[in-house]
């Protein structure tokens, strides 16, 4: 049985539509792109330009993309070289970050930043398990203020499920992967 608390935070939560991400974040792309068997994600960093490198892990290899511009960089169709080591969900990098252990955050377990330096969280809700919904927050969260002043409902995985949602540790990439696509949002550094 759920306290009024509890009942008023999920009938929140419920009553809350799907809303674009407030500024300065920005989807990447079509902010849905498919991948069929996503099994988790990790973040890069680009050492030629500084941006958020994604790297994604399916059934099917592994692939890297630029999580500013939404643009592949590498892809290793091999799946046996790219799951995640069972000690430390590490992957073995591609392309500019060959070489380069990347943790990997998803089915095998692990997590990405709930949280950024300056005060952007996010959390993930199940008012109607088994389904997820995705809540991106600053200030106090979704626990005081209002859908889409203090936070908001950005991604709602009712169709598929979720594998991972937080931040790069720069806090400039917000990512949501599920078993069947990935949703990125960025942002630009503050000045």
């Amino acid at each position: 049985m759920l306290t009024e608390y509890q009942q008023n935070l999920r009938d929140r939560c419920l009553a809350a539509p799907v809303m674009p991400a407030p500024e300065p974040w920005r989807p990447v792309l079509d902010n849905r792109t498919p991948i069929g068997g996503l099994l988790g994600i990790g973040f890069a960093t680009d050492p030629g330009t500084g941006h958020d490198l994604a790297m994604v892990v399916s059934n099917d290899g592994h692939g890297l993309f630029d999580a500013f511009t939404g643009e592949k960089i590498a892809r290793d169709r091999d799946p046996d070289t790219c799951m995640p080591d069972d000690v430390d969900l590490v992957c073995p990098g591609l392309g500019p970050v060959a070489g380069v252990p990347v943790r990997i955050a998803g089915l095998f377990g692990g997590g990405l930043h709930s949280g950024t330096s300056d005060g952007w969280t996010v959390h993930v809700v199940s008012p109607e398990w088994p389904h997820d919904r995705v809540l991106l927050s600053t200030g106090h969260g979704f626990h005081k203020g209002q859908a889409g002043e203090t936070w908001w409902h950005v991604f709602d995985a009712n169709y598929s499920e979720l594998r991972a949602a937080g931040f790069s540790p720069s806090g400039q990439t917000l990512a949501v992967a599920t078993s069947s696509d990935l949703s990125l949002w960025t942002r630009r550094a503050p000045h």
